[in-house]
């Protein structure tokens, strides 16, 4: 999942998710904003760290091995790097030369600066949530206020964004991303109900970072 994101949700599936948020936040005073991002972040440093560990590891096997002169090594470890940089200017490859423990930490790293960036800090009571989605690293965050941290623990989430990642597997953006807004939106409803008279301050619209 690393094209275009309207290639993987259309126009269409983007308003029906705007509508779910929309009801789901009838009956809370929480505010759900939902982001989806290509990706969480390029990953540069770590192909050319890659490039470089490969070229520096190479010359002891052919030494042990090979009886190829020291030019001979010089220009295998300068064809290695150069087979490394190109094989990562594919988006799928170059992830794959990233461990999942630093993917699902950018991811993490990319939701909590969407956060504060897209100004979910600055509701009246300090109750916004942002469920953000990087399709690369088939990540999905769930970032709270401080209005809703105080109300609702952040591992009360974690059944949520496990069943959306199942959903990511199989394909399922879309209907993962809408069952996941409903359930947010009835956790809010428990602890956090709408009052009589409660603005709509964040925009219900999916936002992409394409």
């Amino acid at each position: 999942m690393t094209g275009r994101i309207v290639d993987v949700l259309s126009p269409e599936a983007r308003e029906r998710l705007a509508a779910a948020v929309s009801r789901a936040e009838a009956g809370t005073s929480g505010e759900i904003v939902v982001m989806i991002s290509r990706r969480a972040g390029a990953y540069r440093s770590v192909v050319l760290l890659t490039a470089l560990i490969a070229a520096l590891i190479l010359p002891w096997p052919l030494i042990a091995l090979t009886g190829w002169s020291a030019t001979a090594i010089l220009l295998a470890q300068a064809a290695l790097v150069a087979a490394i940089l190109a094989a990562s200017q594919s988006a799928r490859l170059r992830l794959a030369l990233v461990p999942r423990r630093l993917r699902s930490a950018r991811a993490r790293e990319a939701g909590q600066r969407a956060f504060w960036s897209r100004g979910l800090s600055r509701t009246q009571s300090r109750t916004g949530v942002l469920l953000y989605l990087s399709l690369a690293e088939r990540h999905a965050e769930i970032v709270t206020d401080l209005g809703v941290l105080q109300r609702i623990p952040a591992q009360s989430w974690d059944g949520i964004l496990a069943d959306l990642t199942r959903a990511l597997a199989r394909g399922e953006i879309e209907g993962g991303l809408t069952v996941a807004v409903e359930r947010i939106g009835a956790c809010l409803a428990e602890h956090l109900p709408a009052g009589p008279h409660d603005p709509d301050e964040l925009p219900n619209r999916v936002i992409v970072a394409d």
